[in-house]
């Protein structure tokens, strides 16, 4: 790849992009047939790619090379086309990963910035090898960049142009695998800790919609996961369970958390339209719970994957107890209100909590438990889940990660064996009893008196 260098520098930069397009395309093809697992790009290949896609100098003394906003919306067809017509999925996954894998270099903010754009531009245009593409690559990268990417689909579709939400709601059917990579990337970049890490209100009933129609979308990560696989250092989690979760344990006291937000009425207009929202994506969250022991107990890994970590709960439990206590120092709002919002937000938890730990999401004990929930206030609910039984699972022998030794230790401990009876002492032996002496006759002044045998009338209660 490396002699081409000298045919494209000729050229302007969208017939050199394109060019090169052209290609990388018969390269990878022919890196895919050669067999090599995994197939190594070299270095020169990427060097090429950051040179005339990226347009980052090779060299300091070399001037960048510019694209106008025409010539970069030509490259974004052109780009769409290349992965349209190429058929073989191992091809389009290298190239994707060739071109838009970060390499710590000064390349990766125009890496990153292409990706945007041909990601929305996918979305619009229904290319769906370029979503399946980027499903992987969201699946594989450090989730501050995974971030990055749904921000910007955020406010190209929910914030800058008026309407154009139902195109995506549209890759829930068009690409399942980016829906739920998509998910969990909002859920991530949303932590409801301030007005700006709040999900718009578009976007948060998209999410509710997409689950209610199909609770097992937001495990097709999960599902599609080899079991030897590992998941990359610091990217997104598996699932977007844990990210839900926060949302609607945090909802009912963050949405009233600004004062500027709060109406004459008392109640908040954002809370107003997300309240409704919020109660019925906690229900399909603690549904899509439910449909986990079956799945984990098929694959073989019920009580041993915990699909929810401790640590993550543990820094829920503490944005919740913060949350509170700026909840009693409002003054714009009534204690007795304050109090519903409160207990809402607890009895949320522990649902989650118990269901999660039911069906096999999260894996501890309930000592742990109470050490992450101890700053929280009394709430007669969440109170019932922390004092319950200990978790048992299936494989006794192996206690999964995080599940106290302590307690296994204790709940498998031998029994001792019983001390070996004495031989009791022979009884004497009892005389016969003197028979009793008959009974006084009848009292003659009270008769016999037989069973009445009147009917007795059945009288309805109603």
């Amino acid at each position: 790849m490396g002699d081409i260098r000298q045919s494209l520098l000729p050229r302007d930069v969208l017939s050199a992009a394109k060019e090169l397009l052209y290609h990388l395309d018969i390269y990878f093809c022919n890196l895919v047939q050669s067999g090599r697992q995994p197939p190594q790009v070299d270095a020169k290949t990427l060097e090429l790619i950051e040179e005339f896609i990226l347009h980052t100098p090779k060299d300091r003394s070399t001037p960048a090379r510019r694209m106008s906003a025409l010539q970069e919306l030509q490259l974004l067809e052109i780009m769409c086309s290349c992965f349209q017509e190429q058929s073989r999925d191992a091809v389009r996954q290298l190239m994707f990963s060739a071109l838009f894998n970060l390499q710590g270099n000064q390349a990766d903010e125009s890496r990153m910035s292409l990706l945007g754009k041909l990601v929305s531009m996918s979305i619009a245009v229904g290319r769906v090898p370029i979503l399946e593409c980027a499903a992987t690559w969201l699946q594989r990268t450090h989730r501050v960049y995974c971030v990055r990417l749904a921000q910007v689909l955020v406010d190209d579709y929910c914030c800058m142009v008026p309407g154009s939400v139902p195109t995506l709601h549209n890759i829930h059917s068009a690409s399942p695998r980016f829906c739920c990579q998509f998910i969990t990337a909002v859920t991530t970049l949303y932590d409801l800790t301030s007005e700006e890490l709040t999900p718009p209100p578009e976007l948060l009933q998209m999410i509710v919609s997409w689950i209610q129609d199909d609770p097992r979308l937001v495990l097709i990560t999960f599902l599609n996961s080899p079991l030897s696989s590992s998941q990359p250092i610091s990217s997104l989690d598996l699932t977007p369970l844990g990210g839900l979760m926060r949302w609607c344990i945090k909802a009912p006291l963050a949405y009233r958390k600004d004062k500027k937000q709060v109406l004459t009425k008392g109640s908040s207009e954002s809370e107003a339209e997300a309240g409704p929202l919020f109660s019925a994506l906690h229900l399909s969250v603690l549904q899509v719970f439910m449909l986990l022991p079956s799945i984990l107990n098929e694959k073989g890994l019920f009580g041993r994957l915990a699909l929810l970590q401790l640590d993550s709960l543990a820094t829920l439990t503490s944005d919740l107890s913060r949350l509170l206590d700026q909840a009693d120092k409002h003054t714009h709002t009534s204690a007795a209100d304050t109090h519903v919002l409160s207990q809402m937000a607890l009895d949320r938890l522990a649902q989650a909590l118990q269901v999660a730990m039911a069906s096999g999401a999260l894996l501890c004990s309930r000592e742990d438990l109470r050490a992450i929930c101890s700053r929280l206030p009394h709430n007669n609910l969440l109170q019932l889940v922390l004092s319950g039984p200990v978790m048992y699972y299936n494989n006794i022998h192996t206690p999964p990660l995080a599940y106290s030794p302590h307690a296994a230790a204790a709940a498998h401990s031998p029994i001792t064996t019983h001390p070996t009876m004495s031989t009791l002492p022979t009884h004497r032996t009892h005389t016969p009893h003197t028979p009793l002496p008959a009974h006084p006759p009848a009292h003659p002044q009270y008769p016999t008196q037989s069973f009445i045998t009147m009917p007795f009338p059945f009288r309805s209660s109603h």
